[in-house]
């Protein structure tokens, strides 16, 4: 599949379902009221992430980022697993130096932090190595209650390798990111949104409603406004505090040169629903 090529489109529905076709896509996409859906159909191997399904979540994302019609992402993977982690098969197949390149950025984890759109997190199962790092790329985690997350890899003599390491202290804090790691252990749904590892978990069978109705609503806010304040937030984790509020300046007066700012403000002053047009 070529860079930024638009995968095609399957048969759709919200819970996602299974195909039984051989020759679906690994991602299946949607786009509906504002927001794309990004499902991971494999099932079978529950939902581990290769390099063909890496390639078709980039390719997505790509396209969608000079898509209109898409102001927010949703990600989420088929029945019960998020995604298990790597194509361990794959994995043992690659020499030093290509499993090197396969982990470099520009890669799918460094595509959803710097996708334009906030990216949410469906967790509808358990997320473990690849799939907790790719659930940790996202802007916004919810969780289904029987969800589990965590960094195995020491159990197979390894490490995270798609910023497990870096982005899971930043969430949780050193300690709490150590003993993941070095443990190999999974927390639960609960202990996860204790530890801030995800925002927020609701019951399992609510799951799939709940997402869509936060992303629908975050589609309705400024794109602008939305591309900024995911630009803004995320260059926090890396800026002293004054250094960030100078950016933060900068970043404010860009807003409010858009024409969604003009528009926001006289749809309030006049007390009407803003038609924000990602300008």
């Amino acid at each position: 599949m070529a860079e930024g090529e638009r995968i095609q489109e399957a048969a759709w529905s919200w819970p996602p379902e299974t195909s039984d076709a051989t020759d679906r896509p690994r991602v299946r996409t949607h786009v509906e009221n504002g927001v794309g859906y990004l499902v991971i159909d494999r099932p079978e191997k529950r939902n581990a992430l290769d390099a063909a399904t890496r390639k078709e979540l980039i390719a997505t994302l790509d396209a969608w980022r000079d898509d209109d019609k898409v102001r927010v992402v949703v990600l989420t993977g088929i029945g019960k697993t998020f995604a298990a982690g790597a194509d361990l098969s794959e994995m043992q197949a690659r020499s030093l130096e290509a499993q090197r390149a396969f982990i470099t950025p520009p890669h799918v984890y460094s595509k959803i932090a710097e996708s334009p759109m906030p990216v949410i997190a469906c967790v509808n199962g358990h997320a473990l190595g690849a799939g907790c790092e790719l659930m940790m790329a996202c802007d916004l985690r919810v969780a289904g209650d029987k969800a589990k997350m965590g960094q195995p890899e020491t159990r197979l003599g390894l490490i995270p390798g798609g910023g497990g390491t870096q982005r899971l202290p930043r969430l949780v804090g050193l300690g709490r990111a150590l003993r993941m790691v070095l443990t190999g252990d999974a927390v639960d749904a609960v202990e996860a949104e204790r530890i801030g590892l995800v925002e927020e978990v609701v019951a399992q069978d609510a799951l799939h409603a709940h997402v869509q109705n936060l992303a629908e609503t975050l589609a309705t806010r400024s794109p602008v406004a939305l591309r900024i304040a995911k630009e803004t937030v995320r260059a926090a984790a890396g800026l002293p505090l004054e250094e960030g509020l100078r950016v933060e300046v900068d970043a404010f007066m860009e807003a409010f040169a858009s024409e969604d700012a003009k528009e926001g403000i006289a749809a309030f002053v006049e007390s009407r629903d803003p038609r924000f047009t990602g300008k």
